[in-house]
């Protein structure tokens, strides 16, 4: 099979993380890019599109959508009509009410849609999930999650902070990656019993810090709390099992300002009180290497193939995170 050919919809920093993935791979190549910004490089290779509908009718197989969530439903589903297969960045759209007319539309469409959700990809996540599966720390009880940003002199002017554009502040950004990894590493769907979202240091229209409180369908308890106002870059995921517990802490990232990424595991194995209880031996496992954003790109491109199908990253899963964050906005904002 020929290189796949791809257009990028939405030029800013994902679009050209996805094309650097795009470019490295020996399948696929960038043919042409829209932005509004109608930003140019000195590639003389890549047409650069005026309009979406400009790109659409462009010689591509498959549309990257990395545009302001605003827009991102109507591009996807733009794109399957026109016969483009579809990769979109999250989050997904602004409402599962939009992602349920792209679900109509990739059914009628036939072609292949996946949802950038990258975390999945990350070889401690990777390695969480194979001893999950192997059952020896038996049943999940409870998961933890913070996922904190530093912030920035120009946060109060980021895009993600307009509503019109982005849908949502902090969790829509960055939560939602921690809700996906909930739902994944679990293999269950939640519920949320409470939250609590505020605008505590930043004058912006969205939410800084989010709080909030789930439970899965299997009675696992998860609490979650994303904000703009950590001071650092933080990423932890705790959960603890019946016989143990596996700590993601750390993740790789182009700056490296999440890092190290490591996997902690631990076992209840210290119970007899002539032992340092609450200390039980821990294995550490680190990583040095982020090849999520290639890995995504390689299940996009063989499903397209039809050598295996989208497991990460579908519509069902962008569906789901979307009907748990309109619960949240709907009923706790403003709380």
């Amino acid at each position: 099979m020929n290189q796949l050919k791809f257009g990028i919809a939405g030029y800013g920093k994902m679009g050209k993380i996805r094309e650097k993935s795009i470019v490295e791979s020996n399948d696929t190549c960038v043919v042409a890019i829209y932005d509004i910004a109608n930003y140019k490089n000195n590639s003389k290779s890549i047409i650069y599109c005026k309009s979406y509908k400009e790109l659409l009718e462009s010689d591509i197989d498959a549309v990257i959508v990395s545009a302001f969530v605003s827009v991102a439903a109507e591009y996807v589903i733009l794109a399957l009509k026109a016969g483009k297969h579809v990769f979109c960045e999250k989050p997904p759209s602004m409402s599962s009410e939009q992602m349920l007319k792209v679900i109509e539309a990739e059914k009628k469409s036939g072609k292949i849609l996946k949802y950038g959700f990258n975390h999945r990809f990350h070889f401690s996540v990777m390695e969480a999930k194979k001893v999950i599966n192997e059952g020896g720390l038996g049943k999940m009880l409870w998961m933890r999650g913070v996922y904190g940003k530093a912030g920035s002199i120009d946060f109060h002017d980021n895009w993600r902070n307009y509503k019109n554009y982005s849908g949502g502040g902090i969790l829509l950004d960055q939560g939602i990656h921690m809700l996906d990894l909930f739902r994944y590493l679990s293999d269950s769907e939640f519920k949320c019993l409470n939250a609590q979202l505020s605008n505590s240091f930043w004058n912006v229209e969205c939410e800084d810090n989010a709080f909030l409180t789930l439970q899965s369908k299997d009675g696992v308890m998860a609490t979650l709390h994303s904000s703009a106002t950590q001071w650092k870059h933080k990423f932890l995921l705790e959960m603890a099992f019946e016989n143990g517990y596996l700590n993601l802490d750390g993740i790789l990232s182009s700056t490296r300002s999440y890092a190290p990424e490591t996997l902690v595991s631990g076992r209840r194995e210290f119970e007899d009180v002539t032992f340092a209880m609450g200390k039980p031996k821990e294995s550490i496992t680190y990583f040095e290497y982020d090849k999520s954003w290639e890995l995504e790109l390689t299940e996009f491109v063989d499903a397209i193939k039809g050598i295996s199908p989208v497991v990460n990253g579908t519509s069902n899963d962008a569906l789901e995170i979307m009907k748990l964050t309109d619960y949240v906005y709907g009923n706790f904002l403003g709380s």
